[in-house]
């Protein structure tokens, strides 16, 4: 896809449709007013017949009078002073989505009533977020085991960002950069949405491998022998209980403990269960097909290495991604055993399925040994914060506030959200165990708390837990993304690094 960005007013650029958000309520005066007149007055009547409204991605497809464009789409953008990142790249998003099965070689989007809402960043956050927010658009899952997918968005031959008066070169540049890190995101989607048939712990291993060549990244495979030399107990207590033997995957930018700009060796470690049965304490058959995102977390760091790679080569960065299947069989971890986690603790099983804790507790031990200063987890860890927070919103805690609100901040640039969760520490008493230090799951009452002060246990560094499980996936399709995996956290974690990049 080309992408160029364009100083012309909005009725000059040539394209097969031309969108146009509306802030707001509608308001027929200056540029506005000179489309509508131009349309032979399309606006205005759409607006009278109640189809173009405020509504945040509401869309209506209109004809173009005299305009350059074949077509137009105008899209509701909601209240301007609600307009937030999050929102101006699911605005581009649904202008590409709305756009499903029909035939759109170029698609030209006017940024300045953006521009003129958004209070963070301008023009030249607007046109990085909108071209993320179509590239992101253009995703669909169907297409992962289908040759062909009707109603899918357009391949667009070329996007145009149409912004008068402002800096030609910036824009680009920004928008250059969102497409990059919306075909990250795109990348773990795929790797996320893939069949546990398709994607075990050895071919997450082998993608990994293919990313890492391609990006000239330093990358290690660790298989259940070495693991278990190592002492990685937790990790090999999930992984040994499958036939597809699990893969501590290691990616590196930049030198082994090199520091970046701010003095940081970041490691990005995200949960690899390519298929959750739960285990000895198997789930219920109702919705276990979902398990296979399990994996969300893994894909996701991937990614994120690989997109940090192409926008900043060599920016020291860690990645770690522990891949198993939770699977019964005779090998299978039982309740009640009690195994050594690669940091000395001696932790009791009593629930196979809060097996994500364990194999991150030994992949942040690890990534630690390898000279992380700073670290961000990444899982679709608990039900608890889907249930808490829904599919909106994030779940985070932290250890060392100022490094909680850093991996925040990243998140605010890149328009994700998140909520901090406290670490009780008047819960600990309730993860005694009689037989070892600690037991990896209790009484429901403050879960999802326990769950961060259980992943605790393995930092000594400062450390933030993203617990994804309500955000990884959505079950039906929105305005602005397909059903399957979001992308959640790919951009935050790419921010995040390059905040230090040189």
């Amino acid at each position: 896809m080309q992408l160029r960005v364009v100083t012309s007013q909005p009725w000059d650029v040539k394209a097969d449709v031309l969108a146009i958000p509306v802030v707001g309520d509608p308001v027929f005066d200056g540029p506005q007013g000179e489309l509508d007149r131009r349309s032979g007055g399309e606006l205005k009547a759409l607006a009278a017949f109640g189809e173009l409204t405020a509504k945040r991605y509401s869309t209506a497809l209109a004809t173009s009078g005299d305009l350059s464009a074949g077509r137009l789409l105008v899209v509701g953008a909601g209240e301007a002073e609600k307009l937030d990142r999050e929102a101006v790249v699911r605005i581009g998003s649904s202008i590409e989505r709305r756009l499903g099965g029909r035939k759109v070689g170029s698609l030209a989007i006017w940024l300045t009533p953006l521009s003129d809402a958004l209070a963070d960043g301008g023009a030249t956050a607007v046109a990085e977020l909108v071209a993320r927010g179509v590239v992101q658009g253009t995703y669909e899952p169907q297409a992962i085991y289908r040759e062909s997918v009707e109603g899918a968005p357009p391949a667009l031959d070329e996007l145009i960002l149409v912004a008068p008066d402002d800096d030609k070169a910036d824009l680009q540049k920004a928008a250059e950069r969102g497409v990059v890190i919306a075909e990250g995101a795109n990348m773990a989607r795929t790797l996320a949405n893939r069949a546990s048939n398709d994607v075990s712990p050895e071919v997450l291993a082998d993608e990994a491998y293919t990313i890492a060549r391609k990006h000239r990244l330093w990358i290690d495979v660790i298989g259940p022998e070495r693991a278990t030399e190592l002492g990685m107990g937790m990790f090999m207590a999930v992984g040994r209980g499958s036939d597809n033997p699990p893969r501590m995957i290691v990616m590196r930018s930049g030198g082994e403990g090199e520091k970046d700009r701010l003095d940081r060796h970041v490691a990005l470690v995200g949960k690899g269960v390519c298929f959750d049965s739960g285990g000895i304490s198997i789930k219920p058959a109702e919705r276990m097909d979902e398990m296979k995102m399990d994996k969300t977390g893994a894909c996701t760091v991937i990614a994120a290495i690989a997109t940090v790679a192409r926008l900043k080569p060599g920016t020291p960065l860690l990645a770690v991604a522990p891949a198993v299947e939770n699977m019964p069989g005779p090998h299978s971890t039982r309740p009640g055993d009690v195994v050594k986690a690669l940091n000395g603790k001696m932790v009791d099983i009593t629930n196979t399925d809060a097996e994500g804790r364990l194999i991150l507790g030994d992949a942040m031990t690890y990534a630690e040994r390898l000279g992380a200063t700073h670290l961000v987890d990444v899982a679709t860890l608990t039900g608890a914060v889907a249930r808490a927070l829904g599919n909106q919103v994030t779940g985070a805690f932290g250890q060392e506030q100022r490094w909680y609100d850093d991996v925040v901040a990243a998140g605010s640039r890149a328009g994700e959200r998140y909520w901090q969760i406290p670490l009780i520490d008047d819960y600990v008493p309730d993860m005694e165990s009689w037989y070892g230090d600690l037991q990896n799951a209790g009484s429901a009452e403050g879960s999802l708390v326990k769950s961060g002060l259980f992943l605790r246990e393995f930092v000594t560094r400062p450390w933030v837990h993203l617990d994804i499980a309500g955000t990884a996936y959505f079950r039906k399709a929105t305005p602005y993304a397909a059903r399957g995996a979001t992308g959640v956290a790919h951009a935050t974690l790419v921010e995040l690094a390059l905040a230090g990049a040189r």
